[in-house]
């Protein structure tokens, strides 16, 4: 299939343009011809940045599409990744785990050159070699009440069990954190979940017994999740963000808010204002909120709003690499320099007089801009709606209408370019999806909302997932 240079289509029709722009200003042509020729010109203006943006292709690195549903070919290959190996976690164990250390000593008697005696001679230095295994070991531990028969009034009298022994058969917190670590965390199927656990101590625990130590956890994490919403409502910032997950065959949202070291995530049927109203921390909160520009934050006006960076930059590649538009390039340029000179700031802003020059040039950007790019007929008579427009157009009018978002990183130290803390702690839950598949109930996919929300929250922290969860089993969280 033959190729297009978009290059030089792009160049050929502006000399066109300019050629005929030239034999107007000569008085070659009446009015009529130029006002018909003017019209075909916009015409032909608007088709051509369509086109061009249709013949591009979008990946992960000039639109928001996931580098998983990208082609190989169009991803970061070859490229240097990131040394950092993220936060530093707490090196505590958990506490059912017991330590079996042995220290053999290898005696040296007789030279191996010579054959001496050297059995009483003195060793000067030893050197150590370790070697680290895994042994699983199943504890059991049996309590047998007595029943007596009162010898005054004949009563049965029976020994009171432990309260942790409701029934005839119990599992431990240390046995039910590792399990719903698996399923949570790992993201393993229950049904593997079952042959694994069956290997460790040869008995086989059901998915009803499985979803019941997720279903006690959720609900012991009820007042942690409570007390959690009332930290991130004082924050200065938050990030939010939003993406699908699939329960019992039906598209439901997950709602992530987030701030420092807490991670909330919410799941509701909706994505827009009813969902948010139903979380009810939007309404409440009088910060900044950081997100992708999606409108029905944008609603509540008593907040600050910031957009994200990351975002907007990789749609500026996208309108540089499908119409080469001057007007894109340079605003890129202009973000990433200012996301460089803040990030370098002491105080992680500009200065008044750096601020207003930084809007100054976004301005100027702006008006270059839209002298770049084509202008839009007005909606014939009659035609309801609005007209279609390019992504360049759209991209545009937000970054003139939403320019106190755009720039809102440069003038608060406390809001960040990106928001991609947001969009790092839902990306697990994307890929539990194409693990493990959807949920079955609405329930458990709450309760997945909430744990995972719980485990994040304490990995920002440092804390094992191990012991975490047996903190909140045993009912000492951490807030």
């Amino acid at each position: 299939m033959a190729s297009i240079d978009k290059q030089s289509v792009r160049s050929k029709f502006d000399e066109i343009k300019s050629n005929f722009q030239e034999q107007v200003d000569s008085g070659k042509v009446n009015p009529e011809v130029s006002a018909m020729f003017n019209a075909l010109i916009m015409l032909f203006e608007i088709v051509l940045s369509i086109f061009l943006e249709r013949k591009t292709k979008k990946n992960s690195k000039n639109s928001s599409i996931p580098p998983s549903q990208t082609n190989k070919d169009e991803s970061a290959l070859g490229s240097q990744g990131s040394n950092s190996k993220g936060k530093n976690e707490n090196n505590a164990i958990a506490n059912n785990t017991r330590v079996n250390e042995t220290i053999t000593l290898i005696q040296v008697n007789t030279c191996n050159i010579c054959g001496e005696d050297l059995s009483q001679a003195p060793a000067h230095e030893c050197e150590r070699r370790t070697k680290i295994d895994i042994i699983f070991e199943k504890t059991m531990a049996h309590f047998d009440a007595e029943i007596k028969q009162c010898t005054a009034c004949k009563s049965t009298v029976k020994g009171q069990f432990p309260s942790d022994m409701p029934g005839p058969l119990q599992y431990g917190n240390g046995l039910k954190a590792y399990i719903i670590n698996l399923a949570v965390c790992q993201m393993v199927a229950l049904g593997r979940i079952q042959k694994l656990v069956k290997s460790m101590i040869g008995v086989v625990i059901s998915e009803a017994s499985i979803l019941k130590f997720i279903l006690r956890l959720h609900q012991a994490l009820a007042d942690w999740e409570a007390s959690s919403i009332e930290k991130i409502l004082k924050h200065q910032s938050i990030y939010v963000d939003e993406t699908s997950l699939r329960v019992n065959k039906k598209n439901y949202w997950i709602h992530v808010h987030c701030a420092e070291d807490i991670t909330l995530k919410f799941l509701h049927r909706k994505r827009g204002i009813e969902a948010i109203e139903y979380i009810n921390i939007i309404p409440r909160y009088g910060g900044a909120i950081v997100h992708d520009c999606w409108a029905s934050y944008l609603s509540y006006k008593h907040c600050e709003h910031g957009l994200c960076g990351s975002h907007l930059l990789r749609e500026l590649t996208f309108v540089v690499e499908s119409n080469s538009y001057a007007w894109a390039r340079n605003m890129k340029r202009l973000l990433q320099e200012t996301c460089r000179a803040v990030s370098k700031s002491k105080v992680k802003k500009l200065s008044e007089k750096d601020y207003a020059n930084l809007q100054k040039r976004y301005r100027n950007i702006l008006t270059r801009g839209e002298k770049e790019l084509p202008s839009i007929p007005p909606n014939p008579k009659g035609r309801r709606g609005k007209i279609a427009k390019s992504d360049a157009h759209n991209l545009w009018e937000r970054l003139k209408k939403h320019e106190t978002a755009v720039l809102l990183f440069a003038k608060n130290s406390h809001v960040s370019f990106t928001n991609n803390r947001a969009e790092r702690d839902l990306r697990m839950a994307k890929v539990k999806q194409k693990v493990s598949g959807c949920f079955r109930t609405e329930i458990y996919a709450q309760a997945y909302c909430r744990i995972s929300s719980y485990l994040q929250t304490m990995a920002n922290k440092g804390i094992n997932p191990l012991i975490a969860i047996q903190m909140a089993l045993a009912g000492e969280i951490e807030s």
